[in-house]
């Protein structure tokens, strides 16, 4: 139900609003004996401090979103920190991890990497683990699964640099990618043919629905899900609360 609102601002609008003259209700119903004021009284006051202010809804729902996007967070935790092989790039022993969820026929993606080098440079306790999210076209899965395949042997920065500096994904950018990454190809087709990665894909595709994401890019920072081609400052200030957080 959680997972279904948090996805229809509308319903979960409805729901702020339900629940608050619920509570007022539940509120009432013990305060007659009391001598309190009665149910009635309490509901129209609620109901009346909703509608005359409003923007009190929009923050409750980003509050609702987060607290549920952090336990879903909190309940997948290392599926989504602990990286696939060498799919991970900046500090080994990291403070803060950025999780970015990418697809490689995603412009957006490719357009987002320079930020992620400029965040690792200015920042040296960082480390951004590459999850895929192959959700665009056919490229992408198959992408995704020598992605994978270079991650199990070591060389994902390789092939991962090679392909997004290529452009417009395609089945021979992605063999370019491959040679450019020295990938042991045969070893490399059987993986991509594995159970592992099957397993893998399915995890992440899994997760990113859980986490209510609907396209790529998308990132985790410590409890939070971000969307998009995030500027490096909006990164930053969601690498610190992490920090913080922590």
């Amino acid at each position: 139900m959680i997972e279904r609102l948090t996805r229809n601002p509308l319903l979960l609008a409805l729901a702020f609003v339900a629940a608050a003259l619920a509570g007022a209700a539940v509120y009432a119903a013990t305060r007659p004996a009391a001598g309190g004021a009665d149910r009635g009284a309490i509901e129209a006051v609620v109901r009346d401090y909703v509608l005359a202010n409003p923007e009190i809804i929009p923050e409750a729902m980003e509050r609702l979103r987060a607290k549920e996007t952090g336990k879903v967070v909190a309940e997948n935790r290392q599926a989504i920190v602990e990286p696939f092989g060498s799919a991970w790039k900046g500090a080994a022993d990291p403070q803060v991890t950025v999780v970015a969820y990418m697809d490689y026929a995603c412009g957006f993606c490719r357009q987002s990497l320079p930020m992620l080098d400029q965040l690792m440079a200015t920042d040296p306790g960082v480390r951004v683990v590459f999850r895929e999210l192959p959700i665009l076209s056919a490229e992408s899965r198959t992408a995704a699964e020598w992605s994978l395949a270079a991650a199990r042997q070591g060389k994902f920065a390789a092939f991962h640099d090679a392909l997004y500096a290529s452009g417009r994904l395609t089945p021979q950018a992605i063999e370019a990618a491959i040679a450019r990454a020295g990938i042991d190809r045969s070893a490399g087709a059987a993986f991509t043919r594995s159970q592992a990665a099957t397993e893998e894909l399915s995890r992440n595709l899994s997760i990113a629905g859980k986490l209510g994401m609907t396209g790529t890019p998308a990132w985790v920072v410590g409890d939070r899900v971000l969307s998009g081609a995030v500027p490096l400052a909006a990164m930053q200030a969601s690498v610190r609360a992490a920090r913080e957080a922590s």
